[in-house]
């Protein structure tokens, strides 16, 4: 029987210390409040607050209310206002961490809000190079950024995990992506990792790369017309959409792997909620368990006939 995070109520992350870069909706959201529902003292950074809204232009969706339901889950949330692109907003939030509690266990470097950059079916001589170069400084610059304010805060104490979140797996990334920037944003964090999981390994701390599935964020259930409780009428468009899962199910395999002793047997992994769900036995809110990454390349695969997403749940 394979690790898991606990019996139910259970609070096995009590007194970890995390800090979710990138926490104001989607799959950081749901990040942070999961790590909350074990009983962890979360942070929670973004641009959009209640004062001030990013370039995104999600106003209704805050780094404040996601704090706010990370303490609603059990653990306790702080809200910390930061461009990750800035060294001195990162280093003072690192700084107001290591002041609070002296230590940091958990690191979830998800830092995106890209989606609006994305050009697909154009080639990279057509592309926009503003928009390319900033999807590179949000997704790579970024990530760099907050891993060298962060790290040595985190490597105090053995035991210290960190996250590097991303679009695709090592294998699903192996194809292309559709547009030469997006493709090597976020393939990048996959190769960081790598290279994380050989400097981080021999002073007792873990680093993965983790992906969700088809994710039905706040943005991609806007972008299809639907809502939470109507999604799968965007099948009818999208067919891969069939596999979408919830943020609520790569926040709990976050959680899952957080609170795992025994992590570090996967130092330096490529991991997605869908594969680690067989392995913790964590479910989305409807029960299933998504795997979206072979149900996406058995349906994309040529010749495909007709393929049932309820195969891959």
């Amino acid at each position: 029987m394979e690790t898991t995070t606990g019996t139910p109520g259970s609070r096995p992350l009590t007194g970890r210390i995390a800090l979710v870069a990138g926490a104001t909706r989607g799959a950081g959201r749901q990040m942070a409040v999961q790590l909350g529902a074990l009983g962890g003292t979360v942070h929670v950074t973004g641009r959009t607050t209640r004062e001030r809204v990013s370039e995104v232009g999600r106003p209704s969706e805050t780094i404040e209310e996601t704090a706010e339901l990370v303490t609603a889950a059990g653990g306790e949330g702080v809200a910390l206002p930061a461009d990750h692109l800035d060294p001195a907003q990162v280093r003072a939030v690192v700084d107001r961490v290591e002041r609070d509690h002296g230590r940091l266990d958990i690191l979830v470097d998800d830092i995106w809000g890209g989606e609006h950059l994305i050009e697909f079916g154009k080639k990279a001589w057509e592309l926009d190079l503003d928009k390319g170069l900033r999807m590179l400084d949000l997704g790579i610059r970024g990530h760099l950024i907050t891993l060298r304010c962060a790290l040595p805060l985190l490597v105090r104490h053995r035991g210290g995990l960190v996250v590097e979140v991303t679009d695709g797996t090592a294998e699903s990334n192996e194809g292309y992506r559709g547009n030469l920037f997006y493709d090597l944003t976020k393939y990048a964090p996959i190769r960081l990792t790598r290279g994380l999981a050989a400097e981080l390994g021999p002073v007792g701390c873990t680093a993965v790369s983790l992906t969700p599935g088809f994710l039905r964020s706040e943005w991609m259930l806007d972008h299809f017309g639907v809502r939470e409780d109507n999604w799968r009428e965007a099948i009818a468009e999208e067919p891969a959409f069939a596999i979408a899962e919830s943020p609520v199910f790569v926040g709990r395999a976050l959680a899952a792997l957080a609170a795992d002793e025994d992590r570090h047997r996967w130092n330096g992994r490529s991991l997605s909620s869908g594969q680690l769900a067989k392995v913790y036995r964590f479910t989305d809110t409807d029960g299933s368990a998504p795997d979206a990454w072979p149900f996406i390349e058995a349906l994309t695969a040529e010749g495909a006939g007709e393929v049932d997403a309820e195969d891959y749940r």
